[in-house]
């Protein structure tokens, strides 16, 4: 008689599956976080950069203050004692015409920013989005101009003004003006449309629409930050840079920029540094306005889109 061996099948027990623990995020602000001997540190830091970035702006104020004959007392006073806004007042007497120098300083760099921006807009993207012969080559080439100063070219660009009939005129500024500026305009604003995806040109040459449709429709809406970056360095450049041009290709008194209009400050026996600095001040308002004015676009832009409708 057989006696038969019946096999029990083996439970085999799976392993247990390992859950990672959740890491629980920390509901403390970062910025209480930190010791108290941290915060003494990036405060002292911020108070010893802000220093060194408004210190001259502040002594050119209270320059501005001072009666003339304060300026080279000994010892010499940061504060000023009597101080009072005369010279915001007398400046405009001791150069009748200091406000058409700040009209002009204004209107060259307007244009020279209008005309950036329509060159700068369409090169950037087709830069950015089109392969073509020597584009590398070209992008370098706007760099190699932009290592190179006003001041060198000043004889070929006077020929070349002078052959065009527009010295003594705006044109004299704002065409030399607008040519340093455009490479490295170009050379920005293409970086910044190499972030906006390809996808959005295909799908809208899906739906029928041409390239200068996507152009000015779909890429123009998203490229607007980057445009309004080059706007404000567009001005500010162009603002900064008119002295050399209108001393060189420029010889009527109406058409000169604030810059040439500071030097009127300058007499042949004194300075009158408290009214220089009082037109200094007012003459950078401009510029202070449009780039507070245009920051507030530029964040709206950055922010547009972050949160789903």
């Amino acid at each position: 008689m057989s006696v038969g061996v019946v096999l029990q099948p083996q439970v085999v027990e799976a392993p247990a599956l390992i859950v990672p623990k959740k890491r629980v995020r920390s509901t403390v602000a970062m910025i209480d976080r930190y010791k108290w001997y941290e915060f003494v540190a990036i405060y002292a830091g911020m108070a010893v950069f802000l220093f060194f970035v408004l210190a001259p702006f502040i002594e050119g104020f209270l320059v501005s203050l001072k009666p003339l004959a304060q300026l080279f007392s000994t010892p010499y006073s940061f504060i000023p004692k009597n101080g009072s806004f005369d010279a915001y007042f007398t400046m405009w007497q001791s150069v009748p015409m200091l406000g058409l120098h700040i009209f002009n300083s204004f209107f060259i760099s307007s244009v020279v920013t209008a005309i950036v921006i329509v060159i700068v807009v369409p090169a950037a993207y087709a830069f950015a989005r089109f392969q073509f012969p020597a584009s590398g080559l070209m992008l370098g080439g706007f760099l190699a101009v932009n290592m190179f100063s006003g001041a060198v070219l000043l004889i070929p660009l006077f020929r070349l003004m002078r052959g065009l009939g527009m010295l003594n005129t705006y044109w004299a500024m704002i065409v030399p003006g607008a040519a340093f500026l455009i490479p490295s305009s170009i050379f920005l604003l293409r970086t910044y449309m190499l972030r906006i995806p390809k996808e959005l040109d295909e799908a809208a040459w899906v739906d029928g629409a041409s390239r200068l449709y996507t152009l000015r429709r779909v890429i123009l809406p998203l490229a607007m930050p980057g445009i309004v970056v080059v706007a404000i360095m567009t001005f500010i450049g162009a603002y900064a840079q008119q002295f050399i041009f209108a001393l060189t290709f420029n010889s009527k008194t109406e058409y000169m920029p604030l810059p040439i209009g500071l030097f009127a400050f300058f007499g042949k026996q004194e300075v009158q540094w408290n009214e220089l600095m009082a037109a200094s001040f007012v003459g950078i308002m401009p510029v202070m306005i449009v780039i507070i004015f245009l920051q507030r676009y530029l964040v709206a832009g950055l922010t547009a889109g972050a949160v789903k409708q």
